[in-house]
C-alpha cells in the first residue's frame, strides 16, 4: 500500500507555485514601472473592501445603548491605584485615556474596547464575567429596556418586570 505522497514530492503543484510567484513579482515589478514613470493611470485601481459592520461606531442593541449610559466614561489620569493595561487589548494605559471602570467587579478597560464587547451584545465583563448592571440596579435597567423596545406601549403597565415577576408576563 505505502504512504501518500507529500506536495512537495509532485512536480505540478511545484511548478504551479513558482510559476504564480514569478507572476506576482512581475505584476509588482510592472506596476511600480508604471508608477515611476507617471502613468499609474493606465494601473487596475487596488481592490477596496468595505468596513466591516463592527468597525461602525453605531452599537447594536437597545441594551449596549442603556449600559452605556449607565457605565461612566473617565479618564484615565482620575483613577487611584489602576492596572498597567486593558486586559482586551493589552495595551498600556496612557493618561488622557478615556475607560471605563466596571461597577461590580472594578476592571478598567479602554472605553472603545469595552463599548466593542458591548456592541456584541455581551452584558458581562470580559474579563470575569460578572454583569455589568449591578443587581440593585438591575430593576431599573430591565424598566428602562422595556420602555425603549416599547414593550410597555404594547402591553400596558401591568406588565412591567418586578422582582417577584422579572419577566413581566
Amino acid at each position: 500500500m505505502g504512504f501518500p505522497v507529500g506536495y512537495t514530492e509532485l512536480l505540478l503543484p511545484k511548478l504551479l507555485l513558482h510559476t504564480l510567484s514569478v507572476l506576482g513579482f512581475i505584476r509588482r515589478l510592472i506596476s511600480t514601472l508604471f508608477r515611476s514613470l507617471g502613468l499609474a493611470d493606465f494601473l487596475e485601481p487596488e481592490i477596496a473592501w468595505p468596513p466591516r459592520p463592527e468597525c461602525s461606531s453605531e452599537p447594536h442593541s437597545v441594551s449596549a445603548v442603556l449600559i452605556r449610559e449607565l457605565l461612566p466614561v473617565v479618564k484615565f489620569s482620575e483613577l487611584e491605584d489602576p492596572p498597567e493595561n486593558c486586559a482586551v487589548c493589552l495595551y498600556e494605559f496612557d493618561s488622557g485615556d478615556e475607560v471605563r471602570r466596571l461597577p461590580n467587579c472594578r476592571h478598567i478597560f479602554h472605553r472603545s474596547c469595552v463599548d466593542r464587547w458591548m456592541d456584541h451584545d455581551q452584558r458581562t465583563c470580559p474579563l470575569c464575567r460578572t454583569h455589568f448592571i449591578a443587581d440593585d440596579l438591575q430593576d431599573a435597567f430591565n424598566e428602562r429596556l422595556w420602555a425603549a423596545a416599547g414593550i410597555l406601549d404594547f402591553y400596558g403597565a401591568e406588565y412591567s418586570p418586578s422582582p417577584m415577576n422579572p419577566t413581566g408576563l
